[in-house]
């Protein structure tokens, strides 16, 4: 189906539904064309929004009217005045701004909301209500394999014990729930965490009890509510996975409707064969493909952009459903450890194997003369591009904002000796940003139908939040909005807000959100289109997005006049395949 299918969707809201939103067990997604139950039964609405330029993220041309909000769901959507005699707690006049469904990040970064306040400040600034985590890791499911990983990068044992078990990725999700956030949440299985699930951190092939697990795992994890499987292949321990390990993982999956969501194998030099390695993932494992971040990284690459749009074309046109989301932004973001060949952090020792000056000697070797393929982002990026945004060591923080062709120079030490000192050093990750893509092929790929927007990043707030950070956090709506919509008009506004509400929502079969509908939950977006933009920047990026006047989360206000209320009224948002009472297996 294509993207432009979102047109038809609409929520189904059933007793059932109803029942499971109160409850911390949280909305289920459903499937797309159902049609929703107008909720606009007599009575007193407790807000209406009147006067605004409705796009109501299915990519019909805006109109002039009026929304109105009882209780968590939308109650009724009018023309301009339609309902001005209806009594009502509040109105607000959107006079001159655009009224959107909340934009559904459909890959946010970071670990979830366990911790912290769970307000999301830079993503609620920026309009988003909706935040679907689950690429690589997530903290469930979990086994005696997972809590004997690597120490220092796993969650500690009693805290992760919590999440063990049959219905584990259940118990993540309803911890999030209770931790309280402001957005709602939901999630996909995160592949590495499988993998860590049935094999530790070895490398080699899953087989026999060993995948055997993690088919099961991945079984129960649908039936918590899971969106699908989320891959990151040029990352340990998840690069490890072959390409038949992944597609008996997705057969397992492919009963509950799941999706299969990758960072490709690679992003440069073979982007095109990992390409054909996720479209053959999903025509054998009978599932659909969403590609993460779609790019061509490297300036030698940058030419391969059409030949990959023209691949997802070719594959739709035969009949396999594939379709990718983008950030608008020509740097990536990741850890420096990135910059390493995969096997030197087998078992998780990368850093045991960085002080042994041997072994050191074989990872120069490694790159001077590989003798396997793989891809160094410090070397597509080149050192000049490689922005370090996130050391904690003492001896290392006076680096963060440097690049680490400056801290080689300030060393006196070669770029390669410098990063691995710099891992070697440091307890945790270091957080870095690498300038990998270039702005044609970000205003190209915005342009494809079956585009849509994610930011690749955790919610952040600037008045709390330590070190840097990429400026995605805060602004990856607010630049698409205000640079490519308003200033460059790469797209039209009903267009970008598909991309970011509809299309999302139909893509993970979330049939109550996603659009300015009757039934549908009420997560709105108040907005002047005239005005919003980004102001985050690679070197300045704690700053919060402006033009985004009023956010509403099902039905409570959490942005009022572009400031956060402090309001958590979040929600778990589930794949369809939720078992809310399924037994345990």
């Amino acid at each position: 189906m294509s993207a432009h299918a979102t047109r038809g969707i609409r929520g189904l809201v059933t007793a059932g539904v109803l029942a499971a939103a109160s409850a911390c067990a949280g909305t289920r997604g459903m499937p797309a064309g159902a049609a929703p139950r107008a909720t606009d039964a007599q009575g007193a609405y407790d807000v209406v929004i009147t006067n605004g330029r409705i796009v109501d993220g299915s990519g019909n041309p805006w109109f002039y009217g009026d929304v109105a909000i009882r209780g968590d769901r939308i109650a009724a959507v009018g023309r301009r005045g339609s309902l001005a005699s209806r009594p009502a707690g509040r109105r607000i006049d959107a006079a001159g701004m655009v009224v959107a469904p909340g934009f559904i990040d459909i890959q946010s970064g970071g670990g979830g909301f366990l911790g912290g306040d769970g307000r999301s400040v830079s993503k609620l600034t920026q309009g988003v209500t909706t935040e679907i985590m689950g690429e690589a890791y997530t903290a469930a499911p979990i086994s005696e394999l997972t809590i004997g990983g690597r120490a220092g990068d796993r969650p500690d044992n009693t805290a992760a014990r919590r999440f063990m078990g049959p219905r584990g990725f259940d118990a993540w999700l309803r911890a999030m729930q209770a931790n309280g956030t402001s957005p709602n949440f939901g999630s996909f299985v995160g592949a590495s965490t499988l993998r860590e699930y049935g094999m530790g951190l070895r490398m080699g092939a899953a087989s026999g009890a060993a995948l055997d697990s993690m088919r099961g795992a991945m079984r129960r994890a649908m039936e918590d509510g899971a969106f699908g499987l989320g891959t990151a292949l040029i990352y340990p321990p998840g690069n490890y996975a072959s390409t038949d390990e992944l597609i008996e993982i997705v057969k397992a999956m492919a009963p509950y409707g799941g999706l299969y969501i990758t960072h490709l194998r690679s992003e440069a030099d073979k982007v095109l064969d990992a390409m054909d390695e996720a479209l053959r993932i999903g025509r054998e494992g009978g599932v659909p493909v969403e590609i993460y971040h779609l790019k061509a990284a490297g300036t030698a690459n940058w030419p391969r952009m059409p030949a990959m749009i023209a691949k997802i074309d070719s594959a739709r046109a035969a009949g396999l459903d594939v379709q990718a989301n983008v950030y608008p932004y020509t740097a990536g973001g990741t850890g420096l450890a990135a910059c390493f060949p995969p096997r030197f952090d087998a078992d998780g020792q990368l850093k045991q194997r960085l002080a042994d000056p041997v072994i050191r000697a074989q990872i120069r070797e490694e790159f001077a003369r590989p003798t396997s393929y793989w891809e160094s982002l410090c070397e597509q990026g080149t050192p000049q591009g490689v922005l370090l945004t996130t050391l904690r060591a003492p001896q290392n923080q006076r680096w963060s904002g440097k690049r680490l062709s400056e801290v080689a120079a300030a060393t006196g030490k070669d770029w390669l000796e410098t990063l691995m000192d710099l891992v070697l050093t440091e307890a945790g990750g270091i957080g870095t940003i690498f300038f990998l893509m270039n702005e044609d092929n970000v205003r190209l790929a915005l342009k494809q139908p079956w585009i849509k927007i994610g930011t690749d990043a955790s919610g952040q707030d600037p008045d709390s939040v330590r070190g840097m950070t990429h400026p995605r956090a805060y602004g990856t709506y607010t630049r698409i909005l205000g640079k490519y919509v308003r200033e460059e008009r790469i797209i039209p506004l009903e267009d970008a807000v598909r991309k970011m509400t509809g299309a999302v929502a139909e893509r993970l079969l979330i049939g109550d959100r996603g659009l300015l509908r009757p039934g549908m939950y009420a997560d709105v977006v108040v907005f002047d289109p005239a005005t919003i933009q980004e102001n985050s920047t690679y070197e300045k990026p704690h700053q919060l997005s402006t033009g985004v006047r009023d956010v509403f989360v099902n039905g409570t206000q959490v942005i009022r006049d572009g400031r956060h209320t402090g309001a958590k009224p979040g929600r778990i948002v589930r794949g369809h395949a939720w078992q809310e009472t399924s037994t345990p297996k």
